[in-house]
């Protein structure tokens, strides 16, 4: 699987998971549920992008602009969903928040499989990323066993 399909699959899961937080109303076991598995997998995903494919792209002149934006977003977008995750889910700030955050991943996903993916294309030959959706994928379990302690790290800094 190539790092593309990888990192795609996942947009798909991050893509069906949001929609089906926004079926669900207050704080409910099954918005509890979906939130969770969507918090933990979205933060390893963004780890594991960005220690695999994000440091290629930004080892290639040409790349390291479309890499930098891309990071910046998953430091906005986590600073959405650590606040998200801290509030109360049946507040109507917290679907405020949450449609906000949804608005702004959707784009941001599009934006990397249009426009992100096709410069990485045009920069990193394919036989030097060759391997890279296997490292991203395992990058990525490491990082989903490391959520809780990074974010008890960070607010303790």
């Amino acid at each position: 699987m190539s790092i593309y399909d990888a990192i795609k699959a996942d947009h798909d899961t991050h893509r069906a998971l949001l929609k089906k937080i926004a079926e669900t109303t207050g704080d409910s076991e099954e918005r509890r549920a979906a939130w969770s598995e969507f918090f933990n997998d979205v933060k390893s995903h963004a780890a594991a992008e960005e220690e695999t494919f994000y440091s290629k792209l930004m080892s290639k002149t040409w790349g390291q602009d479309a890499a930098r934006h891309s990071v910046e977003e998953h430091a906005e977008l986590d600073d959405l969903m650590e606040e998200l995750h801290e509030m109360d889910m049946s507040s109507s700030g917290w679907l405020n928040k949450f449609n906000t955050l949804r608005h702004e991943y959707e784009h941001h996903m599009e934006e990397e499989e249009k426009d992100v993916f096709g410069r990485a294309r045009e920069v990193i030959p394919e036989e030097e990323i060759e391997g890279y959706g296997e490292r991203f994928k395992a990058r990525k379990s490491e990082e989903l066993g490391l959520v809780e302690k990074k974010r008890a790290d960070h607010l303790e800094d």
